[in-house]
């Protein structure tokens, strides 16, 4: 059973860097595409990243694109968020996510994410 728990958020001031971790208690994440989601206030979900369950293929949205960095290690049953560059508009609930399939690559579609994270609350101050 998927089991995630994120860590790493917090309060860093524009142009700051924070990296966020989700790591899996359950280890069976290994073979599931995982990504990574954030909830501002008043405003839906939406994807930030996302990474194939080998971390041979990635997507960034294109607000995060050449700021943010999603990896992961296997081994470690962890995913990581680089996030760079920080700007006020990233301030949200950071959740990280499993698919419901195993052996897949980058997935965006929310509805194919079936395990989730308690959430780590990113703020940025201008």
């Amino acid at each position: 059973q998927v089991q995630l728990v994120e860590s790493g958020g917090g309060l860093v001031q524009a142009g700051g860097s924070l990296r966020l971790s989700c790591a899996d208690s359950g280890r069976t994440a290994s073979s599931r595409g995982m990504g990574w989601f954030r909830q501002a206030p008043g405003k839906e979900r939406e994807i930030v990243a996302a990474i194939a369950w080998d971390g041979g293929s990635t997507y960034y949205a294109d607000s995060v694109k050449g700021r943010f960095a999603i990896s992961r290690d296997n081994a470690k049953n962890t995913m990581y968020l680089q996030m760079n560059s920080l700007k006020s508009g990233d301030t949200a609930v950071y959740y990280c996510a499993a698919t419901r399939n195993s052996y897949v690559g980058v997935r965006t579609t929310e509805g194919l994410y079936d395990s989730w994270g308690q959430g780590t609350q990113v703020t940025v101050s201008s």
